[in-house]
C-alpha cells in the first residue's frame, strides 16, 4: 500500500522530515542535504517548484515519464501535480545527496515576467515537468544561499533591520553583549519552559513549538541552560 503523497512545501519544515527552510514573499527555499543509498517517496506540489541537484541523482516520474537528474541539473514541476521521486547519494563523497529547491508562488512568477519582460506563450501542450542544464554561474549562487539556513533568525533580523547579516550580529553583540543566535535560543528555551510549567503539551509538541529541529538537541540546549532535563521540568 503506497503512502499518502507529501504535501510540498508546507510538510517539510515540520516532523519527521524538518528541513530547513528560509521563507520570503512569493518564494519558499528548501535545502536538503543528506547521506543515503536510496530513498522513495511521492509528494504533492503546492505551489511551482525549481529544483537544483548539486550532488547524487534524483529521479522523478509523472505518469508513464520518467527524468533522471545528475549535479548540476535543474528542474521545473508545474503546481497541483504529484510526482515519485528516488533520490541517492554520490557513492564517492559519502553517500551524500544535496539538493536545494526554490518553491514559487503565481504572483511570484507573474512579477517575474513583467520585469524581465519575457515573452507568454499560451499552449496546451506545455510539458508539466522541463528539465535543464545548469550554467555555471548558477551553482555559485546555490552555494551562496548555505550560510542563510544556518542561522535563519538571525538572518530574518537582520533584513528586517536593513543591514547584512555580518553587521547586525557584529552591532546586537555590541549593543546587547551576546550573539543574536544565543539570545533567540534563551526566548525558545523560556518559552518552553512556560509552555513545560503551564500546559498539557507533550514534550514532543513543546520542542517543535518553540522551533527546536529535534528532540535531542532541545533535551541538550535545555539541561545545559536550566541544570534539568524538559521531561523533570514536566513532573
Amino acid at each position: 500500500m503506497k503512502s499518502k503523497p507529501l504535501r510540498v512545501p508546507t510538510g517539510l519544515p515540520v516532523a519527521p522530515y524538518l528541513q530547513s527552510s528560509l521563507i520570503l514573499d512569493g518564494l519558499t527555499v528548501v535545502q536538503s542535504c543528506t547521506h543515503v543509498t536510496g530513498k522513495t517517496g511521492s509528494m504533492f506540489l503546492e505551489e511551482h517548484l525549481l529544483l537544483f541537484v548539486l550532488q547524487g541523482t534524483y529521479v522523478i516520474r509523472y505518469g508513464k515519464q520518467e527524468y533522471t537528474l545528475g549535479k548540476n541539473q535543474m528542474v521545473l514541476l508545474k503546481k497541483a501535480i504529484v510526482v515519485e521521486y528516488d533520490k541517492s547519494g554520490d557513492p564517492e563523497n559519502n553517500n551524500t545527496s544535496e539538493f536545494m529547491m526554490f518553491f514559487l508562488k503565481d504572483d511570484f512568477l507573474r512579477e517575474f515576467i513583467r520585469k524581465v519582460d519575457l515573452p507568454v506563450k499560451q499552449s496546451d501542450e506545455l510539458s508539466p515537468i522541463s528539465v535543464k542544464n545548469v550554467n555555471q554561474r548558477l551553482p555559485g549562487f546555490i552555494q551562496s544561499l548555505t550560510p542563510y539556513f544556518r542561522e535563519p533568525d538571525n538572518n530574518d533580523l537582520a533584513y528586517l533591520s536593513g543591514r547584512s547579516p555580518s553587521s547586525f550580529k557584529r552591532d546586537f553583540q555590541a549593543i546587547y553583549n551576546i550573539s543574536p543566535s544565543r539570545w533567540i535560543r534563551e526566548r525558545r528555551l523560556k518559552k518552553a519552559k512556560e509552555l513545560l510549567s503551564n500546559t498539557e503539551l507533550s514534550v514532543t509538541d513543546v520542542c517543535y513549538m518553540t522551533g527546536f529541529e529535534n528532540m535531542s538537541h532541545f533535551s541538550k540546549v535545555y539541561k545545559s541552560y536550566y541544570g534539568h532535563s524538559p521531561s523533570s521540568q514536566r513532573k
